[in-house]
């Protein structure tokens, strides 16, 4: 991980189980900027029950009411074999290869593929097991908090560190899970709350519509933003209509580009561009009329415009009463030499 802003491009199972479909959200990840790519990594047999239902969302973009939850996801599993090929193709690519892994043998397949750091998904926060058998593994973590409340959130890293995480291994993500999530749900300002609760790294995971929350998160300070992607919002598919498409994605990663870099240091103090605009924006003590030699400087005498590569007008009072030496003109900029 970087030291600025990680995006990750999250495809998901966007790629309808097909390895070649995978490939090209490589393409199109690697091609936009993106940091790290991320899929999502599981045994459907460990994960879901045969009798659970689809979540509203999901029937409503599938179209598919009657169908299971289990053979949904069935569906758009792939083996670890297809990763391997994924993780080598990301490598040549130039983008990070990331998966959420869902279940222990997928755990233990992700760090043995040398995946650097570990995606604790939203739905995971609260099992327990699950949590130790990641943190036990000793690398970083991103931890998503979907549906979590800051106790659960509590709960969650006391677990991870419990189990030989230190606190600065970990990062937590303000997410809402519902696809797409309403812009009056998102509470982005809660990201804000979990980082001043358990002064960890914060990010933000995505799933509102367009490109404007992730880059305000940026703005707020998250270190890392996840966000959906598709390469048509019109595929089938459980999280198609959630995502955006490639030409949103490289737009908002650009703009959080932009806003990493204008975000600074936070240190307040002209900048190397403003320096040279100083004399011309700012103003300094001018003759506000002609004057004859003798006179005593009153605040009538003196009218504040531009330069200002004179004296500032935060001096004026230490020229009033001062006795001119020589006549001058109106608008002459004021000199100490004026004066006695």
């Amino acid at each position: 991980m970087n030291n600025g802003i990680i995006v990750i491009a999250e495809a998901g199972v966007n790629h309808n189980g097909s390895i070649l479909l995978a490939k090209r959200l490589i393409d199109v990840a690697a091609e936009t900027g993106a940091d790290f790519i991320k899929f999502q990594t599981f045994k459907t047999e460990l994960n879901i029950s045969k009798t659970a239902e689809k979540a509203e969302y999901q029937k409503k973009n599938t179209g598919d009411e009657k169908e299971s939850q289990f053979d949904m996801a069935k569906k758009l599993e792939l083996k670890f074999e297809d990763f391997r090929e994924l993780h080598t193709y990301c490598r040549d690519k130039g983008i990070g290869f990331l998966s959420t892994g869902f279940d222990n043998p997928s755990i233990d397949f992700l760090d043995e593929l040398g995946q650097t750091f570990f995606k604790i998904p939203s739905g995971e926060i609260i099992n327990k097991p699950y949590l130790q058998h990641i943190a036990r593994k000793g690398k970083p973590v991103i931890m998503s908090t979907g549906m979590a409340n800051l106790g659960e959130i509590e709960d969650a890293i006391e677990i991870l560190k419990h189990e030989g995480l230190k606190h600065g291994q970990i990062t937590v993500l303000h997410c809402t899970t519902e696809y797409p999530t309403p812009m009056e749900e998102v509470n982005l300002m809660a990201m804000q709350a979990i980082k001043e609760a358990f002064k960890v790294k914060t990010g933000y995971s995505d799933h509102t519509h367009g490109i404007e929350i992730p880059i305000a998160a940026a703005a707020l300070g998250a270190v890392v933003i996840e966000k959906h992607f598709t390469l048509d919002r019109n595929m089938d598919g459980p999280d198609h209509k959630a995502s955006i498409e490639p030409h949103e994605l490289k737009a908002m990663i650009r703009a959080i580009r932009n806003v990493e870099v204008a975000l600074g240091d936070g240190i307040k103090r002209p900048s190397e561009s403003e320096i040279k605009n100083m004399a011309i924006a700012r103003k300094s003590i001018h003759y506000a009329n002609g004057l004859k030699a003798g006179t005593i400087i009153e605040i009538k005498h003196l009218i504040m415009k531009r330069p200002g590569n004179g004296i500032s007008p935060m001096n004026y009072e230490y020229i009033l009463g001062k006795k001119l030496l020589q006549n001058v003109k109106h608008d002459d900029l004021v000199q100490w030499t004026d004066f006695k």
